[in-house]
């Protein structure tokens, strides 16, 4: 029997990813050089939504990118063959600075790899962490910039978000 409850409902979602917006451009003092990268599949979703909102408040389109991670995981050679999604990135990342989002983090271990990632694709000034959801139980020393929701879980609970 799962024990399913509602962490975050849809205006809930929308009012920390609106406060997560002004919190990136605050601490960037602005949306120049300001490049966000959602990880695939759910940071993808949630980086548009994010950049949807300083568009609103600060008039300016922040380029969003995707980044898919799959074959710099440590657990590679562990799991079955990697569905492999594009990374797509809008401009060169060199100068830039950088947020990478994802919709929960957990290990810190997605996050390494996406940093791996990245770094692959140039050199930015700086990166940046914002996450949905930061349910704790670190592995690797990984800390969020920027966290929607911060949620204590047992390490054999599930968080699973459901962007529509």
């Amino acid at each position: 029997m799962t024990d399913e409850r509602l962490i975050l409902t849809a205006d809930d979602m929308r009012r920390a990813l609106v406060r997560m917006a002004h919190e990136v451009v605050e601490r960037n003092q602005g949306a120049e050089r300001l490049m966000l990268i959602g990880l695939q599949r759910r940071g993808v979703p949630l980086a548009h939504r994010i950049t949807a909102a300083i568009a609103d408040f600060e008039g300016v389109d922040v380029p969003v990118g995707a980044l898919d991670i799959n074959l710099y995981r440590d657990d590679l050679t562990s799991r079955p063959q990697p569905l492999v999604r594009p990374t797509t990135l809008p401009a060169p990342i060199d100068g830039m600075s950088i947020v990478l989002i994802d919709d929960v983090l957990y290990t810190g271990r997605s996050i390494r790899a996406a940093m791996d990632a990245l770094m692959d694709h140039g050199r930015p000034d700086s990166v940046q962490l914002a996450v949905l959801i930061d349910r704790g139980h670190r592995e690797l020393p990984i800390r969020a910039d920027y966290v929607g929701k911060n949620v204590p879980t047992s390490a054999d609970e599930i968080v699973e978000v459901r962007v529509i």
